[in-house]
């Protein structure tokens, strides 16, 4: 079964439809419902995008969904020949709340409303699940771990379907498919299928709601101010009129009682007077996304590194690292602020220190038995050097290593 799925209660065949939505067969489909919507602004709850709602169209099932989840539960078999056990249902003792749903082979029941942290299965797994086979278990060497339901606070959901199956181990498997019926409430999100989208900023009273003479009384309201205004703003005006031009801009404009340019006469917010020149202002169309500095604000001090190239980790999720790049490397290169890109590259980041050899130039090790560095090739420890270097940069020498490839450190005095 799905693992969540949402169902529309009464779904409607769009009114309006296109060629291309009959030919992928679309309105077959019933996505949606026809609302009757009224254009008009309403109290202070639909500023902008926001949408009022009849609180009788929402009774009468408008935009009425169902939210199914799937629950699992696996009965597990153990190296140790045990396996986990489920019980009859404890009717009269501490849990018996909780358990209130279970059936008498302690699964949930079908049909049953169910509540958060009431119990699904009744399940107990052995204490001991490894080492010498067991043949029979007591009840002293079991815990109880029953499954519990994880759903919204103070909703009351139904168990829809209760599946047995096995999985791929040959282990008994139980699926719980849990029903919650839902009705819009504030905040929730509509849209048409213009991408006008919006979410219900109050419910109102039929009795409140306006109507025309006809007594139609509309199932919500969308505010005008969530309309675009469409002008063509061609480059150039095309002989059929297609783009709007500047004079008719301007006219329109010097009839609404603006100024001809769309410039205005502004004062200033800290003095108070008029600021000695004309400003242009007007509506510009701006896109809100979704990078939002609160989701992105981060910072750290020293945290958790990368155990291959020792380095901090990346990204906000791991508690990771500011980086600097090879732009910001260019920057404190322009600066010739040499010990402060020393610093951020290695001192900060992944210092190491290496035994080298002066003589074959290739990386040594440290003997803490004779107490001195040891060079590998040259098989003794008369011309080693000690110095710092990035682990990625010991990481790298060692890699090329690997491919035949032999880089050679030659020092000088420092």
């Amino acid at each position: 079964m799905d693992s969540l799925l949402y169902l529309l209660v009464y779904p409607q065949r769009p009114l309006l439809t296109t060629k291309t939505i009959e030919l992928v067969g679309y309105d077959k489909l019933g996505a949606g419902q026809n609302a009757t919507v009224a254009v008009m602004s309403y109290s202070g709850y639909d500023i902008e995008d926001a949408i009022v709602m009849n609180k009788a169209s929402l009774d009468r099932g408008f935009g009425r969904c169902i939210h199914m989840k799937r629950y699992c539960a696996v009965n597990q078999k153990y190296d140790n020949n045990t396996q986990d056990r489920i019980l009859r249902p404890n009717r009269d003792g501490t849990d018996s709340g909780p358990m209130r749903v279970l059936d008498d082979d302690g699964l949930a029941a079908p049909g049953e409303i169910i509540r958060r942290n009431d119990i699904l299965i009744n399940k107990q797994v052995p204490v001991v699940t490894r080492g010498q086979f067991k043949s029979a278990l007591n009840d002293s060497e079991f815990k109880s771990v029953p499954q519990r339901y994880d759903g919204p606070q103070g909703e009351s959901c139904v168990v829809d379907k209760v599946a047995l199956c096995s999985d791929k181990h040959n282990n008994l498997c139980f699926k719980f498919l849990i029903r919650h019926t839902r009705r819009p409430e504030v905040g929730d999100k509509f849209s048409s299928r213009h991408g006008q989208k919006g979410v219900c900023g109050t419910i109102v009273q039929q009795e409140d709601f306006p109507f025309s003479e006809r007594g139609i009384c509309p199932d919500l309201i969308m505010n005008p101010h969530g309309f675009p205004r469409f002008h063509y703003g061609s480059a150039f005006g095309e002989p059929g009129g297609h783009a709007d031009k500047v004079e008719a801009i301007s006219e329109t404009l010097v009839r609404m009682g603006f100024s001809y340019d769309g410039k205005d006469f502004i004062y200033s917010g800290i003095t108070g007077c008029p600021l000695q020149a004309y400003i242009f202002m007007g509506p510009i169309y701006y896109q809100k996304l979704k990078h939002m500095v609160l989701d992105k604000m981060h910072a750290r001090g020293s945290g958790p590194r990368v155990s291959l190239t020792r380095q901090p980790t990346e990204g906000k999720a791991r508690n990771g690292g500011l980086r600097v790049g090879e732009m910001e490397r260019d920057c404190l290169i322009a600066y010739g602020a040499s010990m402060l890109l020393y610093e951020r590259l290695m001192i900060s980041s992944d210092p190491f220190e290496v035994q080298v050899c002066r003589v074959c130039g290739l990386l040594g090790y440290y003997n803490h038995k004779l107490k001195t560095g040891i060079c590998s090739s040259c098989k003794n420890g008369d011309n080693i050097s000690t110095m710092k270097l990035p682990y990625a940069c010991k990481l790298l020498i060692q890699e090329l290593q690997s491919m035949n490839i032999v880089p050679r450190l030659k020092l000088a005095e420092a």
